[in-house]
């Protein structure tokens, strides 16, 4: 298989990363980022694009795609819905856009374009769009998300929160299964879906990510 990914340097796109490399299924990972990334692997290659919104010119690099992992994710935090909107939402249409095969939208626990929340109501209304289209499209929702394997955030904040609160995962995974996935895990579920898995419903929360990965 060919998987390209989007998003590859942030926590959740390294865990996608890291999984369709172990893979033995997947021939060749193409990644999207605006910089290169500090991996390398036989199988994989990295396209450097700056301008997101129009993806046209590389489109070549991307065809043939068993699979596309839309990964790329920002805070909302101090953003207007205007700021927030391109990555979240049009960015993920282009992608969808220009990349073949099954198409998996990395959004979060509480996505609803019905919510008075900025980015619950940008990320509900992408899934909507993308679910839409006619194609495999899968959106996943993970909760609390455990970093694993050195796997850490780009964003200081979050660093300090998963930092501060990693003796909770245990307690949390225990008490509330349905809201805590890892890296790991969520990597693996991705790899699934590619690899032509096709689960009840379109849209995994934390607990139905962790029995695809299993």
């Amino acid at each position: 298989m060919k998987i390209v990914v989007f998003g590859g340097s942030g926590m959740v796109g390294q865990g996608a990363l890291r999984e369709c490399l172990l893979d033995p299924e997947v021939r060749e990972v193409v990644t999207v980022g605006r910089s290169p990334l500090d991996v390398a692997s036989p199988k994989l290659r990295h396209v450097v694009r700056a301008d997101f919104a129009d993806l046209t010119p590389i489109a070549g690099e991307l065809a043939d795609a068993d699979a596309c992992f839309y990964c790329v994710g920002v805070t909302s935090a101090g953003l207007s819905e205007a700021e927030y909107t391109p990555v979240t939402h049009d960015y993920a249409l282009e992608a969808a856009r220009v990349v073949g095969g099954t198409y998996v939208y990395v959004s979060g626990e509480g996505a609803d374009a019905g919510s008075k929340t900025m980015w619950a109501r940008v990320k509900g209304r992408t899934e909507n769009e993308l679910l839409a289209l006619d194609r495999p499209v899968f959106v996943v929702r993970p909760g609390f998300i455990q970093p694993r394997h050195g796997i850490t955030s780009r964003t200081r904040i979050y660093r300090y929160v998963y930092s501060w609160s990693s003796w909770l995962f245990p307690v949390l995974a225990r008490v509330a299964p349905k809201h805590v996935t890892s890296t790991e895990q969520l990597g693996r579920a991705l790899v699934a879906l590619a690899k032509g898995a096709r689960p009840a419903t379109r849209v995994l929360r934390s607990d139905e990510i962790n029995r695809l990965a299993a």
